[in-house]
């Protein structure tokens, strides 16, 4: 008997049906499929991430070789330590303290070019200090180093240098040695002992220029140096003082107009010169 009208349509319809439930099953799975992957695919970026994470923190964090800035401190000169410093020993290869000679030494740093600063180095009363500038200026080591601090307080008055090339990298170059010990320091002051500073405080007269190093370490002395431009106060550390290498006989009064009295950056009392401050030069004889 053949197949009615009927019958042919239910069965058309019946595989339309199948062809279309087909479909949706491979949609279904297209679909899941996706799914399982994208989530493959987001859990190794994370994976991938984390690590290049985990190698920057091994390479760039902590590890080896990581310059340290400075310590900022309103009442001492700091400077960078020499990554392989040891406590009590000179490092690196450190100037003989013969070069100075046991004599002064006389020559002009020029700060931006158009403030020469007239400067005596005494030979006899710093000789390692003495000898380890004089070997740098001979190099030229000085010469585009910038002068990176500035303090402005009633009592502590000085301008830092000598430490990087510019003020954004902060005072953390270094001449690739160490020295000590501390020398020709002046003497602490009578009746400045108490709790807070209980190895007492030492007066920088106007015109000093002394070496800064790390707090409390004696061999952390570099290249950076301080002009005190006025009178000032400073606390001992456990070290002592400050190594006294030599005074600014002229040309103060240009440093106070050109440069220090224009006050810091920021308008605060320790801070980078408000006149960037570069050694355009510095000569020794």
């Amino acid at each position: 008997m053949a197949p009615s009208k009927n019958d042919r349509e239910a069965r058309v319809a019946r595989e339309r049906l199948r062809a279309y439930q087909a479909r949706q099953t491979v949609h279904a799975t297209g679909v899941k499929r996706r799914r399982r992957d994208n989530r493959i695919a987001g859990i190794a970026i994370v994976v991938v991430a984390a690590a290049a994470i985990g190698l920057q923190l091994l390479y760039f964090g902590a590890g080896p070789g990581k310059p340290v800035a400075a310590p900022k401190a309103t009442t001492s000169p700091t400077s960078t330590p020499t990554p392989t410093a040891t406590a009590g020993a000179n490092q690196g290869d450190v100037p003989s303290k013969t070069l100075a000679a046991g004599r002064d030494w006389t020559g002009t740093l020029t700060l931006n070019k158009d403030v020469p600063l007239g400067v005596t180095l005494d030979g006899a009363a710093a000789p390692q200090a003495a000898s380890a500038v004089i070997g740098l200026v001979q190099k030229g080591w000085y010469t585009g180093m910038v002068c990176h601090r500035l303090t402005t307080s009633a009592t502590f008055k000085v301008l830092q240098c000598g430490g990087a090339k510019t003020v954004a990298a902060g005072p953390t170059g270094g001449p690739g040695f160490s020295y000590g010990p501390i020398e020709n320091a002046p003497a602490t002051t009578a009746g400045t002992t108490n709790s807070q500073t209980p190895q007492g405080t030492a007066l920088y007269k106007k015109g000093v220029i002394a070496m800064a190093r790390q707090t409390g370490d004696a061999y952390s002395n570099g290249s950076q140096f301080f002009i005190v431009y006025g009178d000032t106060t400073i606390p001992n550390d456990a070290a002592g003082g400050y190594t006294v290498v030599g005074q600014v006989a002229t040309g103060l009064d240009k440093l106070i107009s050109s440069i220090t009295a224009k006050g810091t950056t920021d308008g605060s009392a320790d801070a980078a010169p408000k006149v960037a401050t570069t050694i355009t030069g510095f000569t020794l004889k």
